[in-house]
């Protein structure tokens, strides 16, 4: 229904975003949120899936029509829906996944959080062989913020929402706590929180 959404964002979550497109306040659904924490009260263009059942009307959001695709036919697999497809997405590492699905491995699709054995042997006999249309053309617009020290306080508040970020993703307290000592090292923005969370993750 609706192809893409442009306009100004004005509010990023650990879940959401909001667009504001002619006085009207868009609650979109992305992968990783904070990417768009950067752009706050700038112009963009997120490219929307509105999903609907009987008891859910959401829209998700994408920054590449690429990704919106690989969303798409991630929902069209048993047993994965628009939760655990975000959750996938998210780690930024769309080829990762895309090599898993082409050479069966198993191992990695099941790190995911909601994607046991037997929905990622779904995954490879619904999606391998027919992800050619994303891969060529798909380059991660990541955020490459420069990783400047940020003062405590700022640092505390960014590792605290990517750890909601996270738990919205479906990942376990027992997951995040696993990797929580070596994340507090660091000093990063939420964003970057979030990559290298889910880098450890998927290891």
């Amino acid at each position: 229904m609706y192809e893409f959404i442009k306009g100004m964002v004005e509010f990023v979550g650990p879940e959401y975003i909001v667009v504001e497109n002619n006085g009207i306040g868009y609650q979109i659904s992305t992968p990783n949120p904070f990417i768009f924490a950067g752009k706050m009260e700038t112009m963009v263009t997120v490219y929307t899936y509105h999903y609907v059942r009987e008891d859910v009307i959401a829209l998700y959001g994408f920054e590449s029509r690429e990704e919106k695709r690989l969303f798409t036919k991630l929902l069209n697999v048993s047993g994965i829906g628009p939760k655990g497809a975000l959750a996938i997405l998210a780690s930024g590492e769309v080829h990762q996944v895309v090599n898993a699905i082409e050479n069966e491995d198993e191992s990695f699709l099941v790190k995911f959080p909601g994607v046991g054995k037997k929905t990622a042997r779904q995954m490879i006999l619904d999606l391998k062989g027919k992800l050619q249309d994303i891969v060529p053309d798909y380059f991660p617009n990541l955020f490459n913020a420069d990783e400047f020290p940020m003062p405590e306080q700022l640092v505390n508040s960014s590792f605290e929402e990517a750890i909601l970020a996270l738990k919205a993703l479906g990942y376990s307290e027992k997951e995040i706590k696993k990797i929580s000592p070596e994340l507090q090292k660091e000093q990063l923005s939420t964003d970057l929180y979030i990559k290298k969370a889910l880098q450890r993750l998927l290891k």
